[in-house]
């Protein structure tokens, strides 16, 4: 028999879900448990990117490439500083949160030397869809050739917010996620929870762009095959883990509710129908937080609901390097609204609140690589003249 007194289902969940917001915004606030504050100095590597998005640090080479929103591809000697432009890029739509995004080199990198490209592209109609291309990178002529399309995230639409998008490699397959396209109709027929296409989901491809037969949609009907996971919102990190492999994302939510994720063979991280942010409009809660007892897949870490605790993370990396011993196995992502470089502990699939660096600094923190040659940590951030950062250790053990 019902007790008398029992309470809602959906009611419970949510006091769960802001109970668990109120027990993270918390130990947001306090040191992560066996971090210590690191000591590193910054060094402007150079200056005056447009709004640069996303890069990719040549191997033994060392220069490094980033792509600006705006459709420029510029390559940087991190020696002197010298910023020059390559040619053959693709054209892209740049307005809104369009344009030329993220850069990611091929896994044989120089012997196979095609870079992989993803930019917001148009139609004949003028609407736009998140493309992933390749082409050859010829570092002597300092151009791209033989620019292929790989995968569009068809439909295209008159729209111009969330493209998303990510590129990693993983056992000679590419991974790309994208975004929702920032529709608002929050319910179970919203784009990020449709199969027939990809806003909102991630993909899964073989090198040259053709569909692997074991991803999980294959052969269901009005699905897109490419699709690996789906139901996120706006993926604007991604990385592998150097131990599991296991693909890891991040993603923005909405009015807080951002998440870190790691990727699941045809998951749904249920995006609008769980999370944790709050409306914009509103300020209310859309969706019903995660629950055990859900089809969706959780989080690994999340930020709780508002913009105090809103940390809409971009660039996303796993420190691999000998500089900073102490963070090996760290997680690095940027900050976009409180501009700061978050330093994750991670153990297995437990990620503690992040030590803050570069805060105070006031850069918008777009992209963060990891030097595979120095260990160092190269940051841009997002600004229309924006510089090539560098963190080192600190000489002085102290922040510089």
């Amino acid at each position: 028999m019902k007790s008398h007194f029992a309470l809602p289902i959906r009611f419970l969940r949510i006091v769960r879900g802001w109970v668990l917001s109120v027990l993270a915004l918390c130990l947001f606030a306090l040191p992560a448990c066996g971090q210590a504050d690191p000591a590193y100095q910054v060094t402007t590597v150079a200056e005056g990117l447009n709004t640069p998005w996303a890069m990719a640090i040549l191997p033994g080479d060392g220069r490094i490439l980033v792509t600006e929103r705006g459709g420029t591809l510029r390559i940087i000697d991190p020696a002197s500083g010298a910023i020059n432009e390559l040619t053959g890029v693709p054209a892209v739509a740049a307005r809104g949160q369009g344009g030329l995004l993220d850069i990611a080199l091929h896994p044989s990198f120089p012997e196979q030397g095609w870079v992989y490209l993803t930019w917001a592209g148009e139609d004949d109609q003028g609407r736009t869809a998140t493309h992933l291309g390749r082409a050859m990178l010829d570092l002597d002529e300092l151009t791209l050739l033989n620019l292929e399309v790989l995968y569009v995230a068809s439909p295209f639409f008159d729209r111009a917010a969330h493209y998303g998008s990510r590129i990693v490699f993983h056992d000679d397959f590419v991974f790309v996620g994208f975004g929702d396209r920032n529709f608002k109709n929050f319910g179970p027929d919203h784009i990020a929870q449709d199969l027939s296409n990809a806003n909102g989901a991630t993909i899964r491809l073989t090198l040259d762009g053709s569909v692997p037969d074991d991803n999980p949609f294959v052969g269901l009907p009005d699905a897109d095959p490419a699709i690996w996971s789906y139901g996120h919102r706006n993926i604007q990190a991604m990385a592998v883990h150097p131990e599991t492999g296991a693909v890891w994302l991040a993603e923005h939510g909405e009015a807080g509710g951002d998440e870190i994720n790691v990727v699941t063979r045809g998951g749904n991280y249920g995006w609008p129908l769980a999370g944790y942010g709050v409306d914009y409009r509103t300020g209310r809660a859309f969706a019903i937080p995660h629950d055990e007892t859900d089809a969706f897949i959780a989080p690994v870490f999340h930020w709780g609901p508002g913009r105090a605790d809103h940390f809409p993370p971009s660039g996303m990396a796993f420190y691999t390097g000998e500089a900073f011993a102490e963070w090996r196995g760290h997680l690095l992502v940027g900050n976009l609204f409180h501009r700061y470089l978050g330093l994750f502990a991670v153990d297995g699939e437990s990620v503690s609140p992040p030590v803050r660096l570069l805060e105070g600094k006031g850069w918008r923190i777009r992209d963060v690589a990891v030097g595979p040659d120095d260990g160092y940590i190269y940051v841009i951030a997002d600004d229309s003249a924006s510089p090539l950062l560098r963190l080192e250790p600190s000489t002085t053990g102290a922040h510089q």
